[in-house]
């Protein structure tokens, strides 16, 4: 290991800028825009709608699960299918049609909207309190923040991290304004808050030409969440262990604390919240989603709990307390039920029955009370589960006049480490189990099961940390900023990192950590080294020699600041962290030796490859890789069978002595068991013939 000090290094980056721009999410077809949150742990799609709706991103079916990522650190952890927001009032008198409705209901999702006549933007942007990082790896962007961070202003006093803020005319006349705020400190980056405002404006139409002054009565605001907590198992991840219709909730389990006064101490008051429940066609106990079966590790791949918690309603729009026992509603309802689309705005019937589930009040017994042991796939005889529908009025609302309306939504659940070790006990199956509360079982389900349970509590405390974030006008310990410059280089020896100085003008700065995972980005990282405070190299540097890589394997990187002086108000004893997801690279760094001098110097590792030693070879870096090394610096490799047949032809120009080939065919096809020819031939006409066998 090396380090270099240098007093200031300054890095000024030429970038292609209005490339960046661009690659933010416009959506071509609908004409709708979408951003990311993706600072914390907690990743999230937002619609310029006002409201998220199915596959709304993309408009792709496989974006079925589509948001709410948590661990986002990981892939495929989604939970969100589908989300809605409905605006409703009786007796209105409707400008665009010139007739009176009993019931009018404006729509936003889950299936149906209209951003030119019914709920249409006016503004829609990121407000940022630093910008991301410029990450490179040798010499290229390498992070996601580039597609998933677009920030349009910065603002030093933002108290989040990130807030996007949205405005949306809706043709019942009432202006949404929605602020929705994100923070990456790491007690605070599993929820966001949703601060909403309803005014009744009068502006009915896109361009605010139409204006129409009505005092607006029994005016409903409709929220609802259809949860299916995770992507990773079903169809739409890499691997597919559980049943097809978890992808869209189909036993999405739903349950609510403390829907209205007087409150339990036991949970968060006025929370819904929903989990992976029982499916009638797994082959196992699905519980938590282990990845049971054939070739399945056990691991736990649907172990989150998702949920909201009401944190303010306004009692009226003439006393903006809050109402304790709003929100009024919090039904759930049939995630495919007619009432979930074909919305039509102008549909007597339709609004009428849409109305209707908008003001049914609480249920006699809660969604989740309602299937308890059974199977949340066969209860109630819908195909496509249940949502959670939640309203909050009646309110009148005159014009001029807003409703004020915070929500925070959270996930939370076991960490991925116990998924993978709590899910490999589980497959094994051989006890005695220990359960959270110190006693032991020789059930293995119900040892999973327990386990996967604690995540309630740790969801509701998650909600608890955003009430109590917003109750303090967002005042949490903030660590400081990671560098705004972070570049990794391969070499022949080491791979060089280096970062910018920038964030030591942060207050409470207290040094840098660096992470390392080797193979693929998301994986579990470890710390590679620190300095600064507290840490065994107490003089800040702005570089770092890693010296430890081996030849043939991929790292991925991430740096971070931290504090100098203990603010966590979680962890006292550990110290705040800029986000990994700043700087986490994307594109992998790898050992780069120098070419090859001579012909003879020329290796094939491993030779022979043998797939039952995959995971001895370049393990998931490359579980299929050949390495040429000590090559020439420019040539041209074709690879044959031992018949003479090319089935390969790699160019080879990176100047290095190093060149990869994943064991496939120029055909895209995986070679099969055989004694295989390497030609390396250089722009020269110099040639060298060597043998390799694979056995697989």
């Amino acid at each position: 290991m090396k380090l270099k000090t240098r007093d200031n290094r300054l890095h000024h980056i030429i970038l292609i800028v209005c490339l960046i721009l661009l690659i933010g999410s416009i959506n071509i077809a609908t004409g709708d825009e979408t951003k990311w949150i993706a600072v914390g742990m907690l990743h999230d799609w937002y619609s310029s709608l006002g409201c998220e709706i199915e596959v709304g991103r993309r408009h792709l079916v496989p974006d079925q699960q589509d948001g709410l990522i948590w661990p986002a650190q990981f892939r495929y952890q989604d939970s969100k299918a589908a989300k809605a927001l409905w605006i409703g009032a009786t007796n209105y008198n409707d400008p665009l049609v010139d007739r009176t409705f009993n019931y009018k209901v404006v729509h936003i999702g889950p299936r149906v909207w209209d951003e030119q006549s019914e709920s249409m933007p006016v503004e829609f942007k990121m407000i940022g309190r630093f910008d991301h990082p410029n990450v490179l790896v040798d010499g290229v962007p390498a992070s996601n923040m580039v597609q998933m961070d677009v920030v349009d202003e910065i603002d030093e006093t933002l108290p989040a991290d990130r807030m996007i803020y949205n405005v949306v005319n809706t043709s019942i006349g009432i202006t949404l304004t929605r602020r929705i705020y994100a923070f990456s400190q790491q007690n605070h980056d599993n929820y966001f808050i949703y601060d909403y405002i309803f005014k009744n404006t009068g502006i009915c139409n896109k361009d605010g030409s139409i204006t129409h002054e009505q005092t607006l009565e029994g005016v409903y605001f409709f929220f609802q969440y259809r949860y299916a907590p995770s992507r990773e198992g079903g169809p739409y991840g890499d691997d597919y262990w559980l049943p097809q219709s978890t992808s869209w909730g189909h036993n999405t389990m739903n349950d609510a604390r403390n829907e209205s006064p007087p409150y339990s101490e036991d949970a968060p008051p006025r929370c819904l919240f929903s989990w992976h429940g029982l499916h009638s066609k797994a082959a196992f106990d699905n519980i938590g989603g282990p990845y049971g079966g054939e070739g399945g590790d056990g691991h736990l791949g649907a172990a989150q709990y998702v949920g909201v918690v009401t944190i303010h309603a306004d009692k009226s729009a003439t006393d903006n307390s809050d109402d304790p026992y709003q929100p009024t509603t919090t039904q759930y309802l049939g995630s495919d039920e007619p009432i979930t689309s074909g919305n039509d705005q102008f549909n007597d019937a339709k609004m009428t029955v849409e109305y209707e589930a908008m003001t049914a009040g609480h249920p006699e017994e809660r969604h989740a009370d309602a299937v308890g042991d059974g199977y949340a796939d066969e209860w109630g005889g819908t195909p496509g589960g249940y949502s959670h529908g939640q309203g909050f009025g009646p309110y009148t609302i005159a014009p001029g006049d807003s409703i004020h309306i915070v929500i925070a939504e959270g996930v939370a659940g076991l960490c991925r480490d116990s998924c993978y070790t709590i899910g490999a006990r589980w497959l094994e199956g051989t006890g005695p189990f220990i359960l959270p509360d110190g006693s032991t079982t020789n059930d293995k389900d119900e040892y999973k099961k327990a386990w996967v349970y604690t995540g309630q509590d740790s969801l509701f405390q998650t909600l608890e940390r955003a009430i109590a974030t917003y109750d303090t006008n967002f005042i949490i310990p903030q660590p400081p900023s990671p560098p705004d410059y972070f570049e990794v280089n391969s070499g022949g020896d080491r791979i060089t990192l280096t970062w910018s100085n920038s964030a030591e003008s942060w207050p409470n700065f207290g040094g840098y950590k660096i992470y390392r995972a080797i193979h693929v980005p998301d994986t579990t990282y470890e710390e590679i080294f620190a300095c600064g405070v507290g840490t065994n190299h107490p003089e800040i540097v702005y570089e770092f020699l890693d010296t430890s890589p081996v030849r043939g394997f991929d790292y991925y990187y991430y740096i971070v600041s931290f504090e100098d002086d203990i603010t966590n108000d979680v962890d006292p004893g550990v110290r705040l962290e800029s986000s990994m997801f700043y700087t986490m690279t994307n594109e992998p760094a790898y050992l780069r030796r120098p070419p090859g001098e001579k012909f003879a110097d020329i290796r094939i590792v491993p030779n022979p490859y043998n797939i039952r030693a995959r995971e001895l070879q370049y393990g998931a870096s490359g579980p299929d890789r050949i390495m040429f090394l000590n090559i020439p610096p420019v040539c041209t490799i074709k690879i044959f069978t031992e018949r003479g047949d090319l089935i390969q032809t790699i160019e080879h120009t990176d100047g290095t002595g190093d060149e990869a080939w994943n064991s496939v065919t120029s055909s895209r096809q995986v070679v099969v068991s055989g004694v295989y020819i390497a030609v390396f031939e250089t722009p020269d006409g110099k040639k060298a013939i060597k043998k390799f066998i694979i056995i697989r």
